[in-house]
């Protein structure tokens, strides 16, 4: 039996991470954590009969224990670590949003618990830390996105020393092939018409600015060890291809499917077993008859080229370029700043930290310096009305 421990239960990830795992007897939920949604929790209670639950905002906490159902509640920072890191858990997804991934990532895998994760700041902001102290522990962080599952699987069985560079693939998001000029006034709603996957809204955004790609570069560079110049970001409109590899040889690995999340999610908990799902979804590649790839317009689509410039940079650098884009991609979610001005902050925040880089920032200064980006996007941006 395998005890399991999931950090963000009642978000896509979370939800799709339950649908996997329904009727595989030997994988027991004993955790479940969320940061507010209570009613979404009760049900995945009543249906998992978890040992614990940690709900991050406090007074939401306490309002579930009302429901007065058999199971011990925590909260805030303190509980997360504490479920995650809980003598009955074997496992935990870490798909929780934000900064607030790391520091229970840290304490699972300090306890020699295996990690399967989706969320990206945990790498972005903190891979020099994450990925030593996994390697020291002995455990393998096992990717849920679907291109970095892609690159696992097309890296099994191939020598760390002939890889050429790896190709991560994008959709290209709603925007594909428009220049600059035809995306100013270009709304939320146009933004949110992502063409293939169903995802949240913050996410959503991110695809449409190529943000998401330059966020998902750096997570490769430290998850494959290799350097930010060999990982080549390739628009692949189908999302079929989710990401390949190419080797010294010349040839290429890649990994085809659906745009279906459980397929990473089945992946990140079974390999190297592969673990069946519903029939309900096959890539037939004979009806799909062909697939296409580009080149992306990094001019245009200036987010992308800000994260190879925030991965050449290094140190705090990538902090800055993340907490200044979530400022951002609310700020244009609220109607303060336009689609283009999106990549603009966050230049405009990464140009204010140039000087002031951390090579080797430790947790602490981690999370002071994305304050700082915060709070320099929220009170010194020239660009935000």
């Amino acid at each position: 039996m395998r005890n399991l421990v999931i950090l963000g239960s009642t978000g896509s990830i979370g939800t799709q991470t339950i649908d996997v795992i329904k009727d595989d007897p030997e994988i027991k939920v004993t955790g479940l954590a969320v940061y507010g949604s209570v009613d979404k929790l009760k049900e995945q209670v009543e249906k998992l009969h978890p040992e614990a639950v940690c709900i991050y905002d406090t007074e939401k906490a306490e309002a579930f224990k009302a429901y007065g159902l058999p199971v011990r509640v925590l909260s805030g920072m303190d509980g997360l670590i504490e479920i995650a890191t809980m003598e009955s858990c074997d496992e935990v997804v870490v798909s929780v949003v934000g900064m607030i991934g790391i520091r229970p990532t840290i304490a699972a895998l300090k306890a020699k618990k295996r990690v399967a994760l989706a969320n990206k700041e945990t790498l972005v902001c903190a891979g020099h830390i994450i990925m030593p102290l996994a390697a020291e522990c002995g455990i393998e962080i096992k990717p849920i996105d679907s291109e970095h599952s892609a690159i696992w699987q097309s890296l099994t069985g191939e020598p760390h020393n002939r890889i050429e560079q790896i190709l991560l693939t994008a959709s290209g998001g709603p925007f594909r092939g428009k220049k600059r000029e035809e995306l100013r006034g270009k709304t939320k709603e146009d933004a949110l018409k992502h063409p293939n996957w169903a995802m949240g809204r913050k996410i959503t955004i991110d695809s449409s600015t190529m943000v998401n790609k330059g966020l998902e570069v750096l997570e490769a560079h430290w998850l494959f060890d290799v350097p930010v110049d060999m990982i080549k970001v390739v628009v692949q409109p189908q999302s079929i291809v989710h990401s390949a590899v190419q080797y010294v040889d010349g040839s290429v690995k890649a990994q085809l499917g659906l745009p279906d999340m459980r397929i990473p999610i089945e992946y990140a908990l079974y390999a190297p077993d592969r673990h069946p799902l519903p029939e309900d979804r096959r890539l037939d590649l004979a009806e799909l008859a062909r697939l296409t790839f580009e080149d992306p317009d990094m001019d245009t689509f200036k987010g992308l080229a800000l994260g190879y410039r925030a991965g050449r940079a290094g140190g705090s650098m990538p902090t800055v370029y993340n907490a200044a884009n979530e400022e951002a991609v609310a700020m244009f979610l609220e109607d303060r700043i336009d689609f283009l001005e999106i990549a603009d902050v966050i230049e405009e925040a990464m140009d204010a930290h140039e000087k002031d880089i951390i090579p080797e920032p430790t947790l602490e200064e981690i999370l002071s310096i994305e304050q700082w980006a915060r709070n320099y996007v929220k009170t010194n941006s020239k660009i935000v009305r």
